[in-house]
């Protein structure tokens, strides 16, 4: 098995049994013909995970004119019918993100996204991604709203060895981001990680705190910041799909992290929410880990869904 398709398939553990299932993977109609009652499981199955009306009917409707063709159509066969489908579906996401390193101009990426959608361990696992590969980072802790945030990306800094600059609680998120450019820039780091509060509850104040962020880093260079990326809970389903609506409104994202996919059954929702806002998908998170950040792979993802291993 591919190395990172089985970190996806170990990461989905709790969304690809639900299509193992349905499929019959274990000890059952995997490999043997399907019947009426296993398409209806199927189709259960496919609205269970969140991947949207239109994906999952474009699945099913695949997965029914083959078996009509061939009534003796395996499970497996189906799967591997999904799984072409949603890397159909799925066009376009796969994205790595193209990073410029020039000298005393660091790149900055700005990670926002509501409280609880794991932006900042996100933050410190990108730093961890990023550092070997060989690159200088510097972490800036924007959330000044929550203390805890602030101890938690330092806690994480002084397990990774990365420079972080801070503040102290109702600071300026807006100046900490300044000071982190600035310290980047003149220790010669390539790139700076930007943590940001995420209180959507007060949704007007929270977007002018991250528009002023963007003015001020724009002092420094007038396309900063250059990657602008929505961190999502991949546990909330289609719901999430508001959240980058508002979001992309208000900060114009570059790209999409799906976190906590680990730990769903709703794994699906991504696709929904880059079939509307058509942003690439960076990154996902599978786990607590700092290697459990990966990049995204559309090929990996859809086979591991489907538990096509092969």
């Amino acid at each position: 098995m591919r190395s990172l398709l089985k970190k996806f398939t170990e990461g989905l553990k709790r969304t690809t049994p639900t299509f193992s299932a349905a499929l019959g993977k274990v000890g059952g109609l995997f490999s043997r013909s399907l019947d009426a009652a296993s398409i209806e499981q199927l189709e259960e199955a496919l609205y269970g995970a969140d991947l949207g009306v239109e994906t999952a009917g474009e699945i099913l409707a695949e997965i029914k004119a083959a078996w009509k063709k061939d009534p003796a159509l395996r499970g497996q066969d189906a799967a591997k019918i999904g799984a072409a489908v949603l890397k159909g579906a799925l066009a376009g996401a796969e994205k790595p993100p193209v990073l410029s390193y020039k000298p005393g101009q660091p790149e900055v990426i700005c990670l926002v996204g509501v409280n609880g959608s794991g932006k900042t361990t996100t933050a410190a696992k990108l730093a961890a991604y990023y550092q070997k590969q060989g690159r200088g980072v510097v972490l800036g802790a924007c959330d000044t709203f929550r203390a805890a945030a602030n101890e938690q990306l330092k806690s994480w800094a002084t397990r990774l060895n990365v420079e972080i600059i801070s503040s102290q609680t109702g600071a300026d998120s807006a100046a900490v981001a300044f000071d982190a450019w600035q310290a980047a820039a003149k220790r010669g780091k390539d790139l700076v990680v930007l943590d940001t509060a995420g209180r959507l509850h007060t949704k007007h104040n929270l977007m002018e705190e991250l528009k002023k962020i963007r003015r001020v880093l724009q002092k420094h260079d007038p396309a900063a910041p250059r990657h602008r990326w929505l961190v999502l809970d991949g546990s909330l389903g289609v719901n999430s799909i508001e959240q980058a609506r508002v979001f992309h409104q208000a900060f114009d994202l570059t790209g999409l992290i799906i976190t906590k996919l680990d730990g769903t059954s709703k794994g699906g929702a991504l696709v929904g929410i880059h079939r509307e806002l058509k942003l690439p998908i960076h990154f996902v998170g599978l786990g607590e880990q700092p290697e459990d950040l990966q990049p995204f792979t559309v090929e990996d993802f859809a086979d591991a869904l489907f538990g096509v291993e092969e």
